[in-house]
C-alpha cells in the first residue's frame, strides 16, 4: 500500500510543474525593427549618384530653359521623373498627402506572453486499502484530497498495521498553498460559440467572408493639375525635380511641404478674397506684355512705396502686412492659372524688378524689409522653377557690392537666371529679352495704358543713332489718308523734327514739327498727319552727344480717316 500511495504522490506532483508561466525569449522582439532599417528606399541609390556626379548645372552665362517633352528629356532626367512618378504613386495609394502626420512612434513595451492553461489533472482511479482521514481541512483541502486518494475502496481492506502513516497538517498546508497559486496563473479562455449560418438557398453561392477591399488612390491637385493625371502633370513634376537638381527623394519631399502649406495657408479659399492689394494694382507688382519668347512679364517696383500714404496702408501694423503678404501670394496664384503647362506650352514668368530710390527704403524701412523677404522665402520655398529670367534695372551704384555678399546664397542655376542693368542701360538691356512694343513707356517702351492708337501687338523697329550724327526715317504715303506714327530714343537729348515731302515735281514741303530738342524724361511722341496726296513724312533725329542712341518706332495708315 505505501508504494502505490507514492506512485500516486509522484504521477500527481508533476502537474505542478506544466502549468508554470513561460518566460519570453526577447531575441524574437529585435528582429523587427533590424529588418526594417534594412529596407531599402526607392530612389535612395538615386541620390547618391547624383551627390558622386556633383552639380547637374554648370556656370552659364545666360540660362535657356529645358525642354518639358519627356522624350526629348536626357536620359538622367527621364530616369529621375520615372522614379519620381513611382513615389507619387505610393504616397497617393496610401493617403499620405492629405492623411495628417503620424506622432512619433513610441518605445515598444515587451509584454509577457498569456500563461498556457495547464490540463486538468485526472483522478487517479487505482483501487487503494483505506481512505486518509485529514484533520481540519476545508473545502480546498477536500479537493486536493479527492486528486490524491480514490474514492472507490477495496472490500477487502488490508490490516492496519500495513496502512501508510497519514501525510502530517504542514505537508497538506503546503499542497494546498501550491494548488492556489497555479490557479491564479491559469487564464479562463472564454469558450467561442459557433454561429451556425442558415443553409444557401437552391441556386444560391455559399457566401464566403472576404477582406474590404482597399479604398482608392487620393486625388491630389496644385495649380489646378491633378497629380499623375497627364502629361501636364509631368511638367510640373520637372519644375520639382531641376530645383532639387533630380535628387528624386529630395523633389519629393519638397512636394509634400508645398502640398501641405497649401492646405495651411488655404489657397483656395485666397482666390476668392477681394479686398486684398487696394492701391497695390498696376504700381508695386503687376503683369504686362510678354518678351520675345512669349513668357508673361511680371514687373516689381518697389520704388512706389515713397508715397508715404501708401506705405502707412500696407505696412502700418501686423495685420495689414499679413494682408500684404497673402495679397501677393493671391498675385502669384492667379498668374500660375494663366500659364499653360502642355510640354508645348509656356509655364514660366520673366521677373523684371526695378531697384530705382530702392537705398532707402530697403536700409531704413524696416517693415518693407521684412515683407519682401518673407514674401521672397514663401515664394522660393513653394513656387519652384517659375522664373524664365530675372532682369534687374535702375541697379544702383551700391548693389554689385551687396550682390557679391549675398551671391554664395544662390544656386548655380539660379544666378544664371539674373541679369543685371544701370539707369543708362535698363531699356536697351529690357529690348534684348522683350519688344519695345511690349515694354512699359515708363521703363523705356512704348506701351502706355488706355486706349491708344497702337497696340501691343502691332510691332516696332529699332535702329541705332550713332553719336555726333543726324538720323532720318522715312514712311510713304501712297494715297489720301491719315499717318500715325510713334517715336522715342532711349535717353533722348536729341533734336527731332517732322515734315511731308509730295510725290509731285514742284509741290511745297509741309513743316509738321519744328525741330526742338527732347530732354531725357520725355516719354514717347506720338503725331499724326492727314495727308491729301501721295507723298512721305520723313523725321530727323539729330544726336549731338557723344554716345549711340536706340530708337524704337512704328506707323501706320489709317485708310477710314480719308
Amino acid at each position: 500500500m505505501a508504494e502505490e500511495t507514492k506512485k500516486i504522490a509522484e504521477e500527481t506532483t508533476p502537474e505542478v510543474v506544466v502549468s508554470e508561466t513561460p518566460k519570453p525569449e526577447p531575441e524574437n522582439v529585435q528582429d523587427t525593427p533590424e529588418k526594417v532599417a534594412d529596407v531599402p528606399v526607392i530612389g535612395e541609390s538615386k541620390v547618391e549618384d547624383e551627390k558622386e556626379k556633383g552639380d547637374l548645372v554648370g556656370e552659364s552665362n545666360s540660362f535657356k530653359e529645358e525642354s518639358n517633352k519627356v522624350d526629348e528629356l536626357p536620359n538622367p532626367e527621364q530616369k529621375a521623373l520615372a522614379e519620381f512618378k513611382e513615389l507619387i504613386q505610393q504616397a497617393l495609394n496610401k493617403h499620405e498627402f492629405t492623411s495628417p502626420p503620424l506622432p512619433p512612434p513610441a518605445k515598444e513595451q515587451v509584454s509577457a506572453p498569456a500563461p498556457i492553461e495547464a490540463p486538468e489533472a485526472e483522478p487517479v482511479t487505482k483501487p487503494a486499502t483505506e481512505s486518509v482521514p485529514v484533520e481540519e481541512s476545508g473545502p480546498v483541502t477536500e479537493k486536493t484530497e479527492e486528486k490524491l486518494i480514490p474514492s472507490e475502496k477495496e472490500e477487502n481492506p488490508a490490516p492496519a498495521e500495513s496502512a501508510p502513516s497519514p501525510p502530517s497538517k504542514e505537508k497538506v498546508e503546503e499542497k494546498v498553498e501550491a494548488v492556489e497559486e497555479i490557479k491564479e496563473t491559469i487564464v479562463e479562455v472564454p469558450a467561442v460559440v459557433a454561429v451556425e449560418e442558415p443553409p444557401a438557398k437552391e441556386g444560391e453561392e455559399p457566401k464566403t467572408e472576404e477582406n474590404p477591399p482597399p479604398p482608392p488612390p487620393e486625388e491630389v491637385a496644385i495649380w489646378g493639375i491633378p497629380l499623375l493625371a497627364d502629361e501636364r502633370s509631368d511638367v510640373i513634376l520637372l519644375k520639382f525635380l531641376r530645383a532639387r537638381d533630380l535628387k528624386v527623394k529630395e523633389a519629393f519631399t519638397m512636394l509634400k511641404n508645398v502640398i501641405a502649406w497649401r492646405k495651411e495657408f488655404k489657397i483656395d479659399e485666397l482666390l476668392d478674397e477681394k479686398e486684398l492689394g487696394q492701391g497695390l494694382e498696376k504700381k508695386v507688382v503687376y503683369n504686362h506684355g510678354v518678351d520675345k519668347e512669349g513668357h508673361p512679364v511680371c514687373y516689381n517696383a518697389f520704388g512706389e512705396f515713397q508715397d508715404k500714404e501708401l506705405y502707412h496702408n500696407t505696412f502700418a501694423d501686423k495685420e495689414k502686412l499679413t494682408k500684404f503678404l497673402r495679397w501677393r501670394i493671391q498675385f502669384m496664384e492667379k498668374s500660375i492659372r494663366n500659364l499653360d503647362f502642355s510640354p508645348d506650352g509656356i509655364c514660366t514668368f520673366v521677373q523684371v524688378i526695378d531697384l530705382k530710390n530702392s537705398p532707402g527704403l530697403f536700409f531704413f524701412k524696416k517693415e518693407l524689409r521684412q515683407a519682401t523677404n518673407r514674401a521672397l522665402v514663401l515664394l522660393q520655398d513653394n513656387y519652384p522653377e517659375f522664373v524664365a529670367k530675372q532682369v534687374f534695372i535702375n541697379v544702383p551704384w551700391w548693389y554689385p557690392a551687396y550682390y557679391r555678399m549675398i551671391n554664395a546664397t544662390f544656386t548655380t542655376r539660379t544666378k544664371s537666371k539674373f541679369v543685371f542693368a544701370g539707369p543708362s542701360r535698363s531699356a536697351e538691356t529690357l529690348f534684348k529679352y522683350i519688344a519695345p512694343e511690349q515694354v512699359p513707356a515708363q521703363y523705356g517702351g512704348l506701351s502706355k495704358e488706355g486706349e491708344q492708337e497702337f497696340t501691343n501687338a502691332e510691332p516696332a523697329t529699332e535702329e541705332i543713332i550713332k553719336p555726333a550724327s543726324k538720323h532720318t526715317i522715312e514712311f510713304p504715303v501712297t494715297e489720301k489718308c491719315t499717318l500715325v506714327w510713334e517715336a522715342r530714343v532711349t535717353g533722348w537729348e536729341v533734336s527731332y523734327g517732322a515734315e511731308f515731302v509730295p510725290s509731285a515735281e514742284g509741290g511745297y514741303t509741309i513743316l509738321i514739327e519744328k525741330s526742338r530738342k527732347v530732354g531725357a524724361n520725355e516719354s514717347v511722341i506720338s503725331t499724326s498727319y492727314k495727308a491729301s496726296e501721295p507723298g512721305k513724312v520723313v523725321i530727323a533725329f539729330d544726336n549731338q552727344t557723344s554716345k549711340k542712341k536706340k530708337l524704337v518706332y512704328r506707323s501706320k495708315n489709317k485708310l477710314s480717316d480719308c
